[in-house]
Parts: C-alpha cells; structure tokens; sequence
C-alpha cells in the first residue's frame, strides 16, 4: 500500500501550465508523492487552442480532462462557468479524494476549484497568493483562495507580507519565489533562426511580443475600443514586427483575439499571430524581443529577469510590484503609441537592463515539492492577528 501523498495539480490556461510545468515533473519524480493532474479550462477548448497539446508533448500523465467551457458561447456569464466549474470539480474530488490540491493564481475557474476542494475539507495548497491586480475580477478571486487554502506560496516578500496582513500564519506562508523566474533562468532557450523557423516569421528584425487580455473589474471600459487602440499604436510605430499572442477564456477575451487576427491579416508584413506560443516558444520570444507589450502578467513579472522594456496597458496589472523595465499607460492609442515609442529608445533599453527582479527565489519548484511532502495539512485553519502587543487596552 502506498504511503505517498496525492497531490491533485489543476491546470486551466497555456500561462499557468507554462509556469507549473517544472514543479508538476518534481512532483511526479517526488518518492514522497503521487501527482494526480487534472485538466481543464481553456486547455481543452477549441477555440482557445486545446493548448493540453502541449502538456501531452511534454509526456506528463494526465489523469482527468474535465471541461468546463461551453464551446458555442465564448461570452457566457462567468457565473454560469463558475457554477458549473464547482459541479464538475465536486464530482471528481468525491470520486478521487486527494491529499491536497494544488492550485496557481486568481483565475475565475481555479477559484471555482478551490470552491469545490473547499466544500469537501480538501486542503488547499495555494501558488502566488497575495499579489494584487486592481483591474481584473482575478483580485478578488485570488484573496477568496487565500482565505481557503492552508498553506500559501507567494512568489515575492511584498505578496507574502499582504497575506500575513490578510490574516495568514507565517507558518504557513512561504516566500519561495516565482515560478516565472526559475523557468527563465533554467529552461533552454530557442536561437533566434530557430524561433523564426518554429513561428513561420521573420524574427531576426526587432520584434514586439503582444498578448492583450480584457479588462475584468467592474469599472472596465469596452475590450473592443481597448483592443481597437493597441492596433492603432502598432500601425503607428514604425520599424517593428509585432508578434501577437491569443487573449485568454475571459468575456471579451474571444473580441480582443479577433481585433488581433484582423490587424496581423490587414499587415502580413508587419505583424503575425500566433493563438498560443507555447512555453518554449513564448520565453524564447521573450529573450529575444525589443519590446513586450499588452497587460498580461508575464509583461510586469518575468520580464525584469529579461532586462527586456514592458508597455503594460490600462489598469488589468494595477497594484503589481514594478520594476525599472515596465511603462505603465492608459489604454489610448495616443497613451500606447507614446509609450511604445519612449520603450524603443536605446535611453530605455538601457535603463530595462537594471531592472532587478524581486521573483528569483532560487530553487522554487524544489522548495515547494520539500514543504507539500511535509506539511501538516491536518492542522486546522486560524485567523492570524499577528504577534502579541502589550496586555491590550487600557
């Protein structure tokens, strides 16, 4: 009989599969535990590119595919995803109980998730909690996981410091780093001729690498116009090939991935689309580009590692650490036309070379398989109200 921990890893989009990927194989080489990888979301959706292609290239076993989707309409009602989400979750945790789940990030789904493991007293081992993204729903979803997991991997001390003040217990806060990070500086890169062979682009011009994602909070201007001004500001900045990246499964994400097809169709000569880069591919572009732009989080996290200049548009990455490489603008075309342009000056080159990154923890994924094989997820979950003070009022 197996002693081995099971470790029920969820994986929704290409991004947190890309930044997953190295601990899932550390955790599938642990002595000490039994990786259960489920699939879902975006991964195993049509038009968002079945991206659980590249999951299955790189051979790691997968034990569920669950969808959660509806593939007909690309602007359900997340509520509706929500609801759904947390039924097909329930029936699997209820099939196959797990030790803990493993989740990354602030996505509406994996919120859902860890709504279902909640529900059925699964403990909840929670990657990146604490940061803070002002101009997406993902805020919000992201402190809600905080405040079911049991044991938090924040990937910076600033996020780590924020779940301490949420009410977390420093033993269960661990600050090992970005994921993000690790992966830039361990994975072998693709060369330039490469790239341009695996993307079907001339890459050896300077290049921007754009991903535009929608904004979600409640105050969040039109996609469309959004998506519409970004094209704008490409057209208008001369001298760059614009490499261009899907947008992911929120509402209004299908409107932005359109605005983009239509602008790399209209100018073949000067930009290309690509729905999903895959990892490899997608830091290789990285290393390489002259500028990344769009309001992702890779734009504002693994950059600095890079040295690479960031355009971050609009309010989607609001209230992120940011470092010496990124320019922060409105979502205008005149706002990301002017920045595009400042992010292309050598001055500005220069100056993204400094940036230092506070993600590098070293060893992440290893030091975050160590704590899953040992934590004491029995433990019950406290409300921190940090250290003692004095004897209290007077």
């Amino acid at each position: 009989m197996s002693c081995k921990r099971t470790i029920a890893a969820v994986t929704s989009t290409r991004a947190e599969y890309g930044l997953l990927r190295g601990l899932l194989q550390k955790i599938q080489a642990s002595p000490a535990l039994e990786l259960r990888l489920v699939v879902t979301g975006a991964h195993l959706c049509g038009r968002l590119g079945r991206t659980v292609a590249e999951i299955e290239a790189d051979g790691l076993p997968i034990a569920a595919r669950l969808p959660i989707l509806d593939e007909a309409c690309p602007d359900e009602p997340v509520a509706r995803t929500i609801a759904r989400t947390i039924a097909v979750f329930d029936d699997d945790f209820a099939a196959h109980r797990p030790d803990a789940v493993l989740v990354l990030g602030d996505r509406f789904e994996i919120f859902a998730v860890a709504v279902a493991a909640a529900a059925r007293h699964i403990p909840i081992a929670h990657i990146s909690g604490g940061d803070v993204t002002l101009g997406a729903a993902d805020e919000y979803y992201r402190h809600c996981i905080t405040k079911m997991a049991a044991v938090h991997f924040p990937s910076c001390a600033d996020s780590a410091a924020r779940l301490l003040r949420m009410g977390e217990a420093p033993d269960t806060v661990f600050c090992v780093g970005g994921l993000g990070d690790e992966n830039i500086r361990t994975l072998p890169k693709m060369s330039r001729e490469e790239l341009c062979r695996s993307t079907g682009f001339d890459l050896m011009q300077p290049f921007g690498l754009v991903t535009y994602h929608p904004e979600t909070a409640c105050d969040a201007g039109d996609p469309a116009a959004q998506a519409d001004a970004l094209c704008r500001a490409m057209a208008a900045v001369p001298g760059v090939f614009w490499l261009i990246t899907g947008s992911n499964a929120d509402a209004g994400g299908a409107v932005c991935t359109a605005k983009m097809q239509d602008f790399a169709a209209a100018h073949p000569d000067r930009a290309g689309f690509i729905n999903s880069l895959g990892l490899r591919r997608y830091l290789s572009a990285m290393n390489y580009a002259a500028v990344v732009a769009g309001n992702s989080s890779s734009g504002v996290v693994e950059t600095p590692t890079f040295g690479v200049p960031a355009v971050n548009i609009g309010s989607r990455q609001a209230g992120r650490t940011l470092c010496a490489n990124v320019i922060c603008c409105e979502a205008s075309a005149p706002a990301i036309e002017a920045a595009l342009r400042r992010a292309l000056t050598p001055r500005f080159r220069q100056i993204a070379r400094t940036a230092q990154s506070p993600y590098n923890g070293g060893d992440t994924s290893a030091r975050i398989v160590k704590i899953l094989e040992t934590f004491d997820f029995s433990r019950p979950k406290v409300f921190y109200d940090g250290p003692e003070t004095g004897s209290g009022p007077a």
